[in-house]
């Protein structure tokens, strides 16, 4: 795949992933904006992201086929794995920008910062432990 075509899809899936995260978020603060809404709300969301992205990612940005409750259930758990370190970068994002400004507007403005960085590095950890031929 071209590099061009390959920055394409993965920052169409990247928005995709993103806006499922926010709305997920917007929902569940819509029920309350105390401390164990916005948790409920940031861990919700983000599991929802992920879990969308890896399907996009595995079909359309890495190509892999490979089928089978075992390989699915090891390839999700690296892929996840890979996204711990990532996701405290977008949390850390997100959380410093609600602290500091108490607006939802900002905190999703933090949420997408720590996104687009976590997304980046975490495509380059996909490719070589997640994705790779030998994996």
């Amino acid at each position: 795949m071209r590099l061009q075509t390959l920055m394409i899809r993965y920052t169409a899936f990247a928005v995709i992933a993103t806006l499922m995260n926010l709305f997920s978020q917007r929902v569940i603060l819509l029920m309350g904006q105390s401390l164990p809404y916005f948790v409920t709300a940031v861990v919700v969301g983000t599991l929802g992201g992920l879990v969308v992205k890896y399907y996009l990612d595995k079909r359309w940005i890495f190509f892999d086929h490979k089928k089978g409750l075992r390989h699915d259930s090891r390839q999700f758990s690296l892929y996840a794995v890979m996204g711990v370190f990532t996701t405290a970068i977008f949390w850390g994002f997100e959380t410093v920008f609600w602290l500091i400004w108490q607006s939802h507007f900002l905190r999703e403005i933090g949420a997408i910062i720590g996104l687009t960085i976590g997304y980046v590095l975490k495509y380059h950890l996909d490719k070589r432990y997640v994705f790779s031929p030998h994996g």
